[in-house]
């Protein structure tokens, strides 16, 4: 990004905030509030100074914590927010994991006895919020932000279920460049039998029949046991990510 003058900023909405220089737009600035209160700010800007001063105008009137996620390698952006006071609370390294069930060895693979697999056009929203609830309250290590999108069209959900109750989900947003695994989750007590690698094998081995050759998945970098999973499909490493914190 380089320098330019001082940019007029105006707020088209709320929580959005657009910069001008000449009548034209040369930055954007947007805050979003996630489903579970926190709130995570976004900077698109031509130059430094214009990147600066969207982040002063939206520090001054939002209430913190304050949340951002940048890519780990754009090093300009990470700097940026740093500067801005911001610091690092986790990292997420993104996998690209195969869906051919020869290549992940997941071809064999079967719920274990007395589990199902709901696919995303069964499953039901109330027996979804009642697990989510749960896995936050077992206190799920690295737990995302937004397990659940109250947009639910913008996530497929495919759910374990065990006793009329559901005891593992797998959420999938289905980009078209590359379907990204956003979560998988099984309740504590459900955890060790193969619950997840079900889940996993279900929607990969769906995703290849519909000729999608791959999927992609972030998992925080302390939570080995996702780690385990993935790398044990053949995932690869391709990025990280990472999300800065301002308190």
């Amino acid at each position: 990004m380089n320098s330019v003058r001082t940019a007029v900023l105006t707020r088209p909405a709320e929580w959005q905030w657009h910069a001008l220089a000449d009548d034209l737009v040369v930055g954007r600035g947007e805050a979003l509030r996630r489903p579970d209160g926190r709130i995570f700010l976004s900077v698109d800007a031509w130059h430094d100074t214009v990147f600066d001063q969207l982040v002063e105008a939206m520090l001054a009137v939002l209430p913190r914590p304050l949340h951002t996620v940048v890519d780990e390698a754009d090093v300009d952006l990470t700097a940026q927010w740093r500067g801005a006071g911001f610091a690092v609370r986790r990292r997420e390294w993104e996998h690209v994991l195969p869906t051919d069930p020869i290549i992940t060895g997941l071809g064999a693979v079967t719920p274990p006895p007395g589990v199902t697999m709901v696919s995303a056009d069964g499953v039901r929203d109330d027996l979804l919020d009642e697990l989510d609830q749960a896995i936050r309250d077992e206190g799920c290590p690295a737990m995302p932000s937004d397990v659940l999108t109250r947009a639910r069209g913008l996530s497929r959900f495919t759910a374990a279920a065990h006793d009329g109750r559901y005891v593992g989900l797998l959420r999938l947003a289905p980009l078209p460049r590359r379907p990204r695994i956003g979560l998988i989750a099984v309740r504590a007590g459900m955890r060790r039998r193969g619950i997840g690698r079900a889940l996993l094998a279900e929607v990969l081995t769906g995703l290849h029949r519909r000729g999608v050759e791959t999927a992609s998945v972030d998992v925080h970098e302390s939570n080995l046991a996702a780690l385990g999973l993935f790398e044990g499909v053949r995932a690869r490493r391709a990025s990280s990510n990472l999300e800065l914190e301002l308190v």
